[in-house]
């Protein structure tokens, strides 16, 4: 994983906008306003994904490369590690199920409004 793959991966799902409220060394990822993923751009050393809480523990304690995540409510946030023992196939699901997290958290017109905009496209 590189972070022009992470980049182009992230941008690839309806309605995803980036930024870099945190100053120009963090990369965000947002859906509906909310942040899905971020990263940093100097050191593409890990990316922070959501996930549920027990799939948040259940992670920590399967591979090295999962952290709590850095910075954020460790609940329900990992630090997964890019040149750890996370396999790329891994890396992708997890971007996955933090996206639909988010997405499926938005209110139901949000999501319409995102479904019918990426249609649009």
């Amino acid at each position: 994983m590189n972070i022009e793959h992470f980049r182009n991966y992230c941008l690839s799902f309806p309605g995803v906008t980036e930024d870099m409220p945190f100053g120009g060394d963090t990369l965000v990822f947002r859906v509906g306003g909310k942040i899905f993923a971020l990263t940093g751009t100097d050191n593409f050393e890990f990316v922070n994904l959501k996930s549920s809480p027990q799939q948040a523990m259940d992670l920590r304690e399967q591979y090295e490369g999962i952290r709590p995540g850095y910075h954020m409510n460790k609940k329900y946030w990992n630090s997964v590690y890019t040149r750890k023992d996370v396999p790329d196939a891994l890396f992708y699901e997890l971007i996955d199920l933090s996206y639909r997290l988010i997405f499926n958290a938005l209110s139901v017109k949000e999501r319409g409004s995102l479904n019918s905009s990426a249609s649009a496209s």
